[in-house]
């Protein structure tokens, strides 16, 4: 059974920093697309990044852009989002997804993990 678990989530403050990784289990990754998601309280989920198979593409919101890098390491099947000069408006739960190449919808998700950025 495929999991993606996500860890690196808490509390920072304005202008600051925090690594979020997502560890992925039970099946085999290979091809896939991973993304990270996110939805604050009373608003829709997001879409904030995303990085194909082998690392060469990568996409981001525009309300990210040069803040937030997504990276990967399939050897270990983890993707890590480095996210830096955060601002209170990042505030929200993130989600770790996954789906195949050719697909167009996200087939796994992960529990998600808080990020909270105070100002």
């Amino acid at each position: 059974q495929v999991q993606l678990v996500e860890s690196g989530g808490g509390l920072v403050q304005d202008g600051g920093s925090l690594r979020l990784t997502c560890a992925a289990s039970g099946g085999t990754f290979s091809g896939y697309v991973m993304g990270w998601f996110r939805q604050a309280p009373g608003k829709e989920r997001e879409f904030v990044t995303s990085i194909t198979w082998s690392g060469g593409r990568t996409y981001y919101a525009d309300s990210v852009k040069g803040r937030f890098t997504i990276s990967r390491d399939n050897a270990k099947n983890t993707v890590s989002l480095q996210m830096n000069s955060l601002k209170p408006e990042d505030t929200a739960n993130y989600y770790c997804a996954a789906r195949r190449g050719t697909a167009r919808e996200y087939s796994y998700w992960g529990q998600g993990t808080q990020v909270t950025v105070s100002s």
